[in-house]
């Protein structure tokens, strides 16, 4: 399987600083972020808890974001890529992360790992969601031109809503018969898939 860890120059720094914290800090530190990773918006550390961290872990403001975002991308790209902990600590090792951290962030997956994915399965990632469908058939019997035409045409009703707001947006999409086949058959497919 290929990594799912890159060593990117941002990567190396944070590698940098995360190897230059005290072990028992570090788990205390991870235990955090895994706790609250899944909260969508919400920062892991209060400004003062921050300033705190910095004089606790010997880290610049810069070094404390660098190893608070890498530490949670380590955790986002497990939970994407489904990664076990034993192919955790191996990746974690091939971007030189020193064998104590690896294993302090593999165990912290090994034992958050089942719990953080189905919450972040629960997240919604997109601004919006689909939250009602209203459908309605036209048929059209005649035109001047023509004194025995048939032509159906649907008006589906798409209800969007914001995560943050009770305000519904709807959306109005009319098909002819062939379009609403092939928009049925795309959504079909993506479903399938």
């Amino acid at each position: 399987m290929a990594s799912a860890l890159k060593e990117t120059q941002s990567i190396k720094e944070a590698v940098t600083f995360i190897n230059a914290v005290e072990v028992n800090k570090f788990s205390k530190l991870i235990s955090r972020i895994v706790q609250k990773l899944h909260l969508k918006g919400e920062k892991t550390f209060s400004e003062e808890e921050e300033e705190k961290l910095q004089v606790a872990l010997s880290l610049d403001k810069r070094g404390l974001n660098l190893v608070l975002e890498t530490t949670a991308f380590v955790f986002e790209q497990a939970a994407y890529h489904n990664i076990k902990p034993a192919s955790l600590q191996q990746q974690l090792e091939g971007i030189h992360v020193c064998p104590e951290k690896a294993e302090v962030l593999a165990q912290a997956w090994a034992t958050a790992g089942p719990d953080l994915v189905e919450k972040l399965k629960r997240n919604i990632f997109a601004p919006k969601k689909l939250d009602f469908v209203g459908w309605q058939l036209n048929l059209q019997m005649a035109q001047s031109s023509q004194a025995r035409l048939k032509s159906p045409s649907a008006v589906l009703q798409l209800g969007l809503r914001s995560e943050d707001s009770e305000a519904q947006e709807n959306v109005f999409v009319e098909f002819n018969h062939e379009e609403l086949l092939e928009f049925y058959n795309k959504v079909c497919f993506c479903l399938v898939c």
